[in-house]
C-alpha cells in the first residue's frame, strides 16, 4: 500500500477532493495537509508544511496543488530533499519518475489539462526510477541543492 502526503491552497480544493477519492480506489493511505475550504490562503505555508511532514518519513511521494502548480513547486523545490515535478501530460509524469525519481508532483487546479489528472498520477505511480546514468543526474541535482 503507497501512503501519499496531499495539499492544496484554496484554488485547488475541488481537484484535491477528485485525487484523494482516485486514491482510495488504489487502496492509497493518504496524509491531506488541507485546506478543505476556498478561502484564501497562502500556497508557500502549505507546501512547507507539507514537505516538512513528508521528510518525516514513511510516505511514497506527495502530492501539492494551487491555480497552476507552479507556485507549489516552485516552494517545495526550496526545500532540501525534495524533487517536485510540475506534470502537464503523460510523458512528463511518467519522465518525473523515469528519470527524475521526483518525491513531489504538482498540479494545478484551474488549469485545462489534455489528460486527466488522475491518469497522469496513475502513469507516475505505475513508473519505476530508471536509475543507471538517471542516478548520476539526480545526485548532481541534490549537489547543487547541497552546495548553493
Amino acid at each position: 500500500m503507497k501512503k501519499i502526503i496531499i495539499a492544496s491552497d484554496h484554488g485547488a480544493v475541488t481537484l484535491k477532493s477528485e485525487i484523494i477519492s482516485f486514491l482510495k480506489t488504489k487502496n492509497c493511505e493518504i496524509k491531506d495537509m488541507g485546506v478543505n475550504s476556498d478561502d484564501s490562503v497562502d500556497y508557500p505555508d502549505i507546501a512547507v508544511t507539507a514537505c516538512e511532514e513528508f521528510k518525516k518519513g514513511g510516505y511514497d511521494f506527495g502530492i501539492l496543488l494551487c491555480g497552476t502548480g507552479i507556485g507549489m513547486s516552485i516552494t517545495a523545490n526550496k526545500i532540501k530533499g525534495v524533487r517536485c515535478a510540475l506534470i502537464h501530460d503523460l510523458f512528463t509524469a511518467e519522465m518525473a519518475k523515469a528519470h527524475n525519481d521526483a518525491n513531489f508532483i504538482a498540479f494545478g487546479g484551474r488549469v485545462k489539462y489534455s489528460v486527466p489528472v488522475i491518469k497522469m498520477i496513475e502513469k507516475f505511480m505505475d513508473t519505476k526510477f530508471a536509475g543507471d546514468r538517471h542516478s548520476r543526474r539526480v545526485a548532481k541535482i541534490m549537489d547543487v541543492e547541497n552546495k548553493c
